[in-house]
């Protein structure tokens, strides 16, 4: 069975591979294009992919750790609501989200007409939010409850009892606050910025509807619009690139949590502080605007947006295609969510029977399952690339297969490209399962004669029920929300909820789009609520 998984890895890696591949095979022609793009498109792709990083590394960083710090330090009316409504704005994805705020902020809105009339002013009170700075507000709407998440937990385990400790050494709340729980959450804030930097790197629709020149936007344009698989090759091996490093920065930023957690003998008691009059203003003030801005009013506009359609469109609603679209997208995220919660609990449970041991190098099993833990950090563009371009190859040698046609033709590729994608989430999720189970009771099965089979079907798959479940529900809704990658390998006449949306808002039909998007956001309010009540039980 071993052997078996390790070849089903290496299979899910083999997009990657593909990728990175692609360097090893630079002739005189991949040369001439890399030089072309380096002389004419890389620069501009270099230069606004690191200005939409850094300005929502900063964003971010900004909102998700003053909002965590607001309701971990502090109390102040709300604080409870807070701590659960500030997770709100993850059920958002991004290019929903600039759906919404176009048609909210747009010209010709209701919002900048009635300002318009109310200030006597004939032109455009604001830029148009299609830009580079709109991106920005948008990602750091949706993306902060990454760091806030992290930030949160970091400074729950000890923060509160060491600022009391400093209190009472005589530290004055300004000095508290730097010295005491900035330094405890500096490696939560990392390791969170850097998962937002990932999620921001690898988004296609905010960037394509805007008109950004990101890397995304480039490899869609490079292999789609201008047929060159060589150049969407070298753009998407660049973005991977970046991307590792990234991830290898959270990794250590996620190792360094270990010191904010230990403790030696009972905790001290100790409350947050209590805030007063401006200061507790302040601080519900600053909790309020990112739960209003990042879902309320978002899903306020697609609501308006979807009775305006209901009411002035003359012939309504697309009610049968949309059922259609929503069965699509539940068989795609349905079977994606069975087959990820399946393969991660066969290759925890391999895992498991053959631990790692000091000086002892992992086999081919590990080595893969490794590999594939990584798939989430990969962009969905990528992984279309590198899906496409070993088939294109081929293609070229042995075009009697039929290969290409078995993937791009029929729902194989889609659900192919979601488990390179999403099985990493389905492992973390069985894999903590795992450490939750003693392996003496897989030792004591053992002793009474039980082989591998039952202790998985009889003993782990009942313990770790739960695991598999939530790994299966995380999938599932990564799945409805994956846009790049459903975009360029769909089959014919296949279309998920995402695509109608961005489509619909690609021509301008934004109250046909509110629909598909406000469906959207309800799948993805599920994990946000399992994650809250989690929270809670803490």
């Amino acid at each position: 069975m071993r052997r078996l998984l390790a070849l089903g890895c290496a299979l899910l890696a083999l997009p990657v591979l593909g990728v990175l591949g692609a360097w090893f095979a630079l002739d005189a022609a991949a040369m001439e294009v890399l030089r072309h793009q380096a002389s004419t498109v890389l620069p501009g792709y270099a230069l606004q992919s690191l200005l939409l990083g850094a300005s929502v590394a900063v964003g971010v960083a900004v909102v998700g750790g003053a909002t965590a710090a607001a309701v971990t330090l502090f109390d102040f009316p709300g604080r409870r609501v807070f701590e659960w409504a500030l997770l709100l704005p993850l059920a958002m994805p991004a290019y929903v989200l600039a759906y919404a705020y176009t048609d909210w902020l747009a010209y010709g809105a209701p919002l900048q007409t009635l300002l318009r009339e109310l200030l006597g002013v004939q032109g455009a009170l604001w830029p148009d939010v299609r830009s580079l700075w709109g991106a920005v507000l948008l990602f750091v709407l949706c993306l902060y409850p990454y760091v806030y998440l992290l930030v949160r937990t970091a400074l729950a385990e000890r923060a509160v009892q060491l600022m009391e400790a400093a209190r009472l050494l005589g530290a004055d709340m300004r000095r508290r606050v730097l010295t005491v729980a900035l330094p405890l959450a500096r490696p939560a804030l990392a390791a969170g910025v850097a998962l937002a930097l990932m999620e921001t790197l690898a988004d296609y629709g905010v960037g394509a509807y805007f008109g950004l020149t990101t890397f995304s936007t480039g490899i869609y344009k490079a292999w789609l619009v201008m047929n060159d698989r060589t150049a969407a090759a070298q753009l998407a091996s660049i973005l991977l690139l970046l991307v590792a490093l990234l991830l290898t920065l959270e990794r250590r930023a996620q190792a360094r949590l270990r010191f904010a957690t230990r403790g030696g003998g009972p905790a001290v008691e100790a409350r947050p502080a209590r805030l007063r009059g401006r200061k507790a203003v302040a601080a519900w003030l600053l909790c309020a605007l990112p739960v209003f801005l990042g879902f309320l009013l978002p899903v306020a506009v697609l609501l308006r947006m979807l009775w305006q359609e209901v009411r002035y469109s003359e012939f309504g609603l697309p009610v049968e295609r949309f059922l259609q679209w929503g069965w699509s997208s539940l068989q795609l995220a349905g079977l994606a969510a069975i087959a990820a919660a399946l393969l991660a609990l066969l290759l925890g449970f391999a895992m498991r029977q053959q631990p790692a041991r000091r000086g002892r190098l992992p086999d081919a099993l590990g080595v893969t399952a490794r590999v594939v833990s990584l798939g989430y950090a990969v962009p969905g563009a990528v992984i279309a690339v590198g899906i496409l371009l070993p088939l294109g190859l081929v293609q070229e040698r042995w075009p009697q297969l039929g290969l290409p046609a078995l993937v791009t033709g029929s729902i194989v590729g889609l659900l192919y490209a979601y488990l390179v994608r999403f099985s990493a989430v389905a492992l973390q999720s069985v894999e903590a399962g795992y450490a939750r189970v003693p392996r003496a009771i897989d030792d004591s099965a053992r002793m009474l004669g039980a082989g591998r089979w039952r202790v998985l079907a009889e003993l782990h798959a009942p313990l770790l029920k739960r695991s598999v479940m939530a790994a299966a529900l995380l999938v599932f809704v990564d799945v409805m929300k994956e846009l790049p990658a459903t975009l360029v390998l769909r089959p014919f006449a296949t279309d998920t909820l995402a695509v109608v949306a961005f489509n619909f808002a690609r021509d301008e039909r934004l109250g046909e789009a509110a629909l598909p998007s406000l469906a959207i956001v309800a799948v993805g309010l599920i994990p946000v609520v399992m994650l809250s009540r989690a929270l809670r039980r803490r």
